[in-house]
């Protein structure tokens, strides 16, 4: 009988403990917080300008029908997140100044990496997407934050990733495809999402109420991504920088949010290229070393609006989402990405605080990296995918998420889903996944 973590019981054990008392003591439903508010000291201390956080993250997936292994199970993988956030106006006087400190540890499996994914490849989104970035204590965000002229500049620098500011996007969802900054998915390998963090400096200037422009410098550095620099503060390792520029509106249509995000981010790290060595031939056959381009590019569109409300609470009704990048064929796995969904909230009067998602996502493999696997297969004399040495050549991969969100408490949230992962890391021979999840977001 599979045993999963203590950890995956969590959400059950908070659940029957939530009651509907005051929203001060601990488990009650109106708190924010699943330990109450200390007798009012959380409270108090907000009001000073000291907002501390402990939040908890678990994902479990089990792959019920196809992928490839078809030999069923479940994994878990959670987050731990402590967080501090003081306002520097409040505490020492210093005007719209703020300081974020966030520490992340991460542990588990994810059933994407054994169970639905060629090893051999591996995969493009994960089933899990809490999972990643190592096993491992990480200091997350640790930046200062100032506004000036009246709030219309606002400059925030020290360590945290891209996804925080740039192409930022909701994590409802399970599925990695409709989770978080999609660029940093894509072109993992420079942009650095969440729990990872950088040397940045971010800079947003306030067009209007409704539209500002921002700007970003980011180390790109490959030694932040290893297990064991969790808290490295140097900047040995870098090999130059990412820099993100985006356009952010934010309008009211018929007095339903919206949000529309279009931008460009430039490396000018050396990137390798995906086929050619440097006299321009194949490299899986001259078996020279891939040629290197002196830079990385590529571009976002992103768009959510909430089209439906309840006349008596707006925020309950349908929104709807989509976000799409492109990235540089000479250098990156995949060349383009294309995501749409909607989220229902508050379906039933009797459960208004719940949510509906669904969403379907394709991500696109660049032609030159395909050829590439054929070529690499050639030149060895394989044609059997069933040979353990011949690679997988990656095309498409398409991924769905239907999930409902349980709002247990205002302090925990378990949202049960299904999704369907076809042509799992782009492999053709793959079967089709059916993957049911368990998503558990919970603050202490």
């Amino acid at each position: 009988m599979l045993q999963l973590p203590k950890t995956c019981y969590i959400g059950v054990a908070l659940a029957a403990l939530a009651t509907p008392t005051c929203a001060s003591e601990m488990f009650a439903n109106d708190s924010p917080w699943m330990l109450g508010d200390w007798g009012g000291t959380r409270t108090r201390l907000l009001e000073q300008g000291y907002d501390f956080t402990l939040g908890y993250t678990g994902e479990m997936g089990s792959n019920l029908h196809g992928g490839y292994d078809h030999d069923r199970t479940a994994r878990y993988s959670d987050q731990f997140t402590f967080g501090s956030h003081l306002d520097l106006d409040k505490i020492l006087g210093w005007h719209d100044t703020e300081v974020q400190l966030t520490i992340t540890e991460r542990h588990g499996d994810n059933i994407s990496n054994d169970r639905i994914n060629d090893p051999r490849v591996g995969g493009f989104t994960s089933a899990q997407e809490v999972w990643g970035r190592g096993e491992t204590w990480r200091l997350t965000q640790m930046w200062i934050k100032q506004k000036y002229f009246d709030g219309a500049l606002d400059v925030k620098f020290g360590r945290f990733g891209e996804g925080e500011d740039f192409n930022s996007f909701p994590c409802d969802f399970q599925n990695l495809a409709f989770c978080g900054s999609q660029v940093g998915n894509w072109v993992g390998g420079i942009w650095y999402n969440w729990p990872v963090s950088q040397w940045a400096l971010r800079v947003r200037y306030n067009l209007s109420p409704t539209l500002y422009a921002q700007v970003g410098v980011f180390e790109q550095n490959p030694s932040n991504l290893e297990s064991g620099n969790g808290f490295k503060l140097s900047g040995s390792g870098t090999q130059g920088a990412v820099m993100p520029v985006e356009l952010v509106w934010s309008p009211r249509v018929k007095g339903l949010k919206g949000e529309y995000r279009a931008g460009y981010y430039y490396s000018n790290a050396k990137a390798h290229d995906v086929l050619k060595d440097s006299n321009g031939q194949p490299a899986a056959l001259s078996g020279g070393a891939y040629r290197s381009s002196s830079s990385k590019h590529g571009v976002w569109l992103g768009a959510q609006q909430q089209v439906t409300a309840l006349a008596s609470d707006h925020s309950r009704g349908l929104s709807l989402f989509a976000n799409a990048t492109m990235h540089d064929k000479k250098t990156n796995v995949i060349d383009n990405y294309v995501q749409a969904g909607l989220v229902f909230k508050g379906p039933f009067d009797a459960r208004a605080k719940d949510d509906i998602g669904f969403a379907l996502a394709r991500v696109h493999v660049n032609p030159g990296y395909r050829k590439n696997a054929r070529l690499a297969n050639q030149a060895a004399g394989l044609d059997d995918y069933d040979n353990p040495g011949f690679l997988p050549v990656q095309d498409t991969e398409y991924s769905a998420e239907l999930y409902y969100g349980i709002h247990v408490a205002n302090w925990l949230t378990v949202r049960p889903n299904l999704q369907y992962i076809r042509h799992p890391g782009g492999v053709s021979q793959v079967d089709g996944a059916l993957v049911g999840g368990l998503k558990i977001q919970s603050s202490f």
